[in-house]
């Protein structure tokens, strides 16, 4: 499909948050329900929480938590409980007894070198999993390496792309992005650049807004205004996430 022929819809996201994951599956299921998903182009943009954290594999999300939050770990396990609830209505097993502190920069790079293969929506939802679901280190170069196999892609480029942090530049400037549309938290739904839906809404949000953006798109309507519809998400100052 050619896109200019497309609705995009850009989806700014990052690897460590867990109503990210919930939001994808939400999204995806308005989607299977929306009439014109033919006409529909997802870009995944970068969003770090905590640019700055270190990767630490023997801290749990847990003990993070609690001392970026200041709240008990008792707490935060109580937290990730009701996300875990929530993710097996969606088909999500999380575990966040097996998840620890990852800095999201690599993955990222990796997440951008996906959309120039035409795959990026494929590598978001192995990695998201992968961190999830299975505990992985996604900061690690042979994790990243692992699921690019999965996804084909040409070993000896995938590794220079990451080693050389070919797509900083692509990652800073979605970040740029974000703040210029007033993101500060994640997920963040933006829709032909006209509307946006912010967290991990229910299905009928995400469908109402397709439906609204679907129609101005197909009229050729122009504007840059965007509308929010607000939801749970992760954000840089409140404690639901790491």
């Amino acid at each position: 499909m050619n896109k200019a022929q497309t609705l995009k819809v850009e989806i700014w996201s990052d690897i460590v948050c867990p109503f990210c994951f919930l939001g994808k599956r939400k999204f995806e299921q308005a989607l299977e329900q929306f009439d014109h998903k033919q006409d529909i182009e997802i870009i995944w943009r970068i969003f770090q929480l905590n640019p700055g954290v270190q990767t630490d594999t023997s801290m749990s999300v847990y003990t993070y938590l609690s001392r970026t939050k200041g709240i008990p770990e008792e707490v935060a396990k109580q937290m990730t409980q009701q996300i875990t609830e929530r993710g097996l209505e969606v088909g999500i097993e999380y575990k966040f007894d097996e998840t620890a502190v990852n800095n999201t920069l690599l993955v990222h790079c990796f997440l951008h070198y996906a959309l120039d293969q035409g795959k990026q929506n494929e590598a978001k939802e192995l990695l998201l999993s992968a961190y999830f679901e299975k505990g992985a280190n996604v900061d690690d170069l042979e994790t990243i390496m692992n699921i690019g196999r999965i996804l084909d892609f040409d070993e000896g480029e995938l590794r220079a792309v990451l080693t050389e942090n070919r797509y900083e530049k692509e990652v800073i400037a979605d970040m740029e992005l974000a703040q210029r549309f007033g993101v500060r938290g994640v997920p963040f739904f933006v829709f032909d650049r006209k509307y946006a839906v912010s967290g991990a809404q229910e299905i009928t949000a995400f469908i109402q807004t397709l439906i609204k953006a679907h129609d101005d798109w197909k009229n050729s309507l122009a504007g840059q205004t965007i509308q929010v519809t607000e939801g749970e998400g992760c954000s840089t100052d409140d404690n639901n996430c790491a």
